[in-house]
């Protein structure tokens, strides 16, 4: 950090041991040589001093006096670069990046042409996509430093983000022209060269692609990237004898890779159903022991075709005894008569090696056991995927009786108890699984995953200690590794136990988690252009933008929503996240057995406090020993403790939700669940426009969803009862609601809706809801066709029975009596019958929690222990 203060020779010559300590991270030294220039009442308030000793302080984690010092120093000298130079890295450090690129701003005006503020306002730019201002930025370095590799690098990218991809090249190509002669197997210019390639690909420059990794090929290192970039060119302009050459070359190379294959299909073009199976046999002869090549062609052939093919490819698989070959089919069964033929042939080997030993009974050679063993597995998961769990369990139980030590069996056979709603029996296999094979942790993540479905908490993080540091609990640990599916599954497991404050923390956590992640790529803008790994690079940046569309951060952000939403219907106004029990409906037995309960509760509750405490003392003497080593700079800003007692308590719930809704609106526009969701909130609000909006756009989506048809007619009931609408919002209605519905009544859409739907089961539950609430004389009419069940229906599963039935409990059929729910839960019983969501209190031996929204559970208590 360069300097331009007014201070004598020898102050002069301590300020510039303080930026030569600063640079070397010897701070405390740093501090001494400041306070030598401070002492002296001369300069007692020179600025720049005052500002590096802020910014030394800061780098040994006292942010308060930082600040102080700095903005001290800028008061006193306004003009001074170093001052608002540090100021912006104060600000950079507590990643508030707009505030820092003010400062170096600020200190541009004063000093223009210093390198260190250029690249660290560069930094800034591009990690706040300031694309335009990251080109000035680079333009400046490049006219600076013309001769460093990183100005032409930098000044070339920006212009490929900004998508002016003429420029780029031309940047590119002088920058390429100044390259000495290359040595033998350079990475980095090869890098260079491959990134080149990748804008012309990107502006549609084919030809010139082509050409360009024909000239340079001899200077390429990485040959895979050339072949794979030329053969995909080749193809695209139609020149299919040298692409067919190309990918040949590629499969003779990985004969196992589907996209090589789908590409040498294309450079055939082949016409007719022949033509295409031809290719795929061309290629089974020449590669024998690929699988690929007689897997793709299960996808579009059928009829005997697809029986001789897929007797072929199964008979082959089940004798090398390949464990994921139901996960290679799996999308065939989206076909029921590839899935009868599946059947068909999978029960016939079983009775034929039983009988002869082979697959076939005409086969040369007898097949050894182990070939009905996995033809055994394989059609387990085949039941279970059709949702017969009883044959899917005896075929399971088979297996196991053939070989008890193989640990995919006892896998399989939990998913199908956990299918099948007995998440318990499924921990137990996955318990035995796991004690089989203590060092696998896939099967000790996969157990622990199972146990938190089973609200087995305590169980999941002793499973998970296993393989975590020791010394810490497992959840912190598993915190610190960004562990999202752990902190999922709590917050799912919190949210159905009405724990609402610890599940909206793992909500909370997640979110953080990839805040931090979107903040890491910073340390990457230097070392990707320095290391001249420029495709990972740009890919990286990309992969940022779109960060949030991962499935974990839309999950989390979707219970996050829900919950909010119920804490706006039902907000809590005790001192904890829990609402109690109404005591005053017990007898005086029973309310000692609570009192006594509560005491033992409060006991085990002290003594966990007390572990978690000195736990955290521990951790946080090892945080401070770790921060010794650590540089201060690279620390974001301590972030404020997530308070599950103040996370229940939101001061507007419905805010909270739309700021995790915002980035689903962004990167989730194709999930139904996104627009359901949207629709709720603005419900709410009574924003009749947006709820509109979100109706229109999960239109777009999924027109005929079961919850899309309750938001549309609780927009229609919620227009109609709206009074004194202004004229520019009624017109905009009128206009919008005609393509929705036409001139039909609520009544009549919901009716015709029922018979479009009929066979559906969570289309009919859709419509008895909406009956319900459109005239409650029909409450009876409506639960007798929701609570109609048959196996026959389409959606009839575990999971949508399990939810009407909490739709009964809670009212949404108006107030339903006792025998009805517990005459659906029977008719439930009898259909799924290993489901326990099902079985009564009484059954299970298990008293269950009552439901929080009000004290009918109680009267169920009551009667289960009497």
């Amino acid at each position: 950090m360069a300097s331009n203060n007014h201070l004598p020779p020898k102050e002069n010559a301590l300020f510039k041991r303080i930026l030569r300590c600063y640079e070397q991270k010897q701070y405390k030294n740093g501090l001494k040589f400041a306070k030598q220039i401070l002492s002296n009442p001369k300069f007692a308030e020179h600025g720049e001093t005052l500002a590096m000793k802020g910014l030394t302080l800061s780098c040994l984690g006292k942010k308060d006096e930082a600040y102080e010092f700095v903005r001290r120093g800028l008061r006193n000298n306004l003009k001074s670069h170093v001052c608002w130079h540090a100021y912006g890295l104060l600000q950079r450090a507590d990643r508030k990046y707009d505030e820092a690129i003010k400062c170096y701003r600020n200190a541009l005006k004063w000093d223009k042409d210093n390198l260190q503020i250029l690249r660290d306002l560069s930094l800034l730019q591009v990690q706040m996509r300031d694309l335009e201002g990251y080109r000035d930025t680079r333009y400046q370095l490049l006219v600076l430093r013309p001769a460093q590799k990183a100005s032409w690098i930098g000044y070339a990218m920006a212009f490929h983000l900004l998508k002016d991809f003429d420029m780029a090249l031309k940047i590119l190509e002088e920058f390429r022209k100044t390259q000495p002669q290359v040595k033998p197997y350079d990475y980095e210019h090869s890098e260079m060269l491959l990134y080149q390639n990748m804008v012309m690909v990107e502006a549609g420059l084919e030809s010139e692609a082509v050409q360009h990794l024909t000239t340079y090929e001899t200077q390429i290192v990485d040959k895979l990237s050339i072949s794979e970039t030329r053969a995909k060119l080749l193809l695209s302009q139609k020149k299919v004898e040298e692409a067919a050459a190309v990918y040949q070359e590629l499969l003779d190379r990985n004969p196992e890779n589907s996209e090589y294959y789908r590409g040498l299909e294309g450079t055939f073009a082949p016409q007719t159903l022949d033509d295409r199976l031809r290719v795929y046999s061309n290629m089974a002869e020449k590669f024998p022991k690929a699988l690929a090549p007689r897997r793709l062609p299960l996808d579009f052939i059928s009829g005997d075709l697809f029986r001789t093919a897929v007797d072929r490819y199964l008979t082959l698989a089940l004798h090398k005894g390949i464990p994921p070959l139901f996960k290679n089919l799996r999308s065939l069964y989206n076909d029921p008569e590839k899935v009868q033929v599946l059947e068909e042939l999978t029960l016939g080997y079983v009775e034929s090696l039983k009988t002869h030993e082979k697959f076939h009974e005409n086969d040369a050679e007898n097949e050894s056991p182990t070939s009905l063993l996995w033809t055994f597995y394989y059609l387990a998961q085949h039941f279970d995927r059709l949702s017969r769990f009883d044959r899917a369990l005896e075929y399971i139980n088979l297996a196991l009786d053939h070989t008890m030590t193989l640990i995919e069996l006892y896998v399989v056979k939990a998913k199908i108890y956990k299918h099948a709603g007995d998440i318990n029996e499924a921990v137990r296999c996955l318990d035995e699984a796991q004690s089989l094979d203590t060092a696998d942790r896939y099967i000790n993540s996969k157990c622990a995953k199972y146990m938190l479905r089973a609200s087995m908490l305590k169980d999941a993080e002793d499973m998970c200690s296993k393989f975590t540091r020791e010394g810490i609990s497992a959840a912190e640990n598993l915190h610190e590794m960004q562990c999202m599916w752990f902190e999922l599954e709590c917050a799912a497991l919190y949210q159905r136990q009405g724990k609402y404050g610890e599940a909206l923390k793992k909500c909370h956590e997640i979110d953080r988690h990839f805040t931090e992640i979107i903040e890491d790529q910073f340390d990457f803008h230097t070392y990707c252009v320095r290391k001249m790994t420029l495709r990972a690079y740009v890919e990286l940046l990309r992969l940022e933008d779109v960060l949030r569309s991962h499935s974990f951060y839309l999950r989390a952000a979707f219970i996050a929503i829900e919950i909010y939403l119920h804490l706006y219907d039902h907000p809590v106004t005790g001192n904890t996240g829990e609402k109690d029990l109404d005591e005053k409906n017990l007898t005086p037995a029973e309310q000692r057995k609570l009192k006594s309960k509560q005491r033992k509760k409060a006991i085990q509750e002290a003594k966990q406090k007390m572990k978690q405490e000195e736990q955290q003392r521990q951790q946080q003497q090892q945080q401070q020993n770790k921060a010794k080593n650590q540089d201060p700079e690279l620390e974001g800003p301590k972030e404020e403790e997530l308070n599950p007692d103040k996370l229940v308590k939101p001061g507007n719930p419905l805010e909270e939700a739309i700021r995790f809704l915002k980035p689903l609106q962004l990167f989730a526009m194709n999930s139904i669940e996104t627009h359901i969701l949207a629709f709720k909130i603005y419900c709410r609000k009574g924003k009749l426009l947006l709820m509109l909006q979100s109706l229109k756009r999960g239109r777009v989506v999924e027109p005929d969803h079961p919850q899309l048809h309750e938001c549309l007619v609780m927009f229609l009931l919620a227009v109609r009862d709206q009074s004194g609408l202004p004229e520019v919002v009624r017109k905009v209605l009128e206009q919008e609601l005609k393509p929705l519905v036409g001139e039909k009544d609520v009544a009549a859409l919901n009716s015709e809706f029922l018979v479009r739907h009929g066979n559906s089961l969570p289309h009919r539950i859709a419509s008895a809801k909406m009956m319900c609430r459109l005239d409650i004389s029909m409450q009876a009419k409506s639960i007798a066709l929701a609570t109609a069940l048959s196996t026959e229906l389409d959606g009839c599963t575990v999971s949508t029975c399990s939810s009407l039935l909490k739709s009964l409990e809670n009212g949404e059929f108006g107030k339903c009596e006792s025998e009805i729910i517990d005459s659906y839960r029977a008719k439930c019983k009898e259909v799924f019958p290993l489901a326990t969501i099902f079985a009564s209190a009484l059954s299970n031996g298990v008293i269950e929690k009552p439901n929080i929204s009000d004290t009918a559970g109680l009267k169920e208590i009551k009667d289960s222990e009497s």
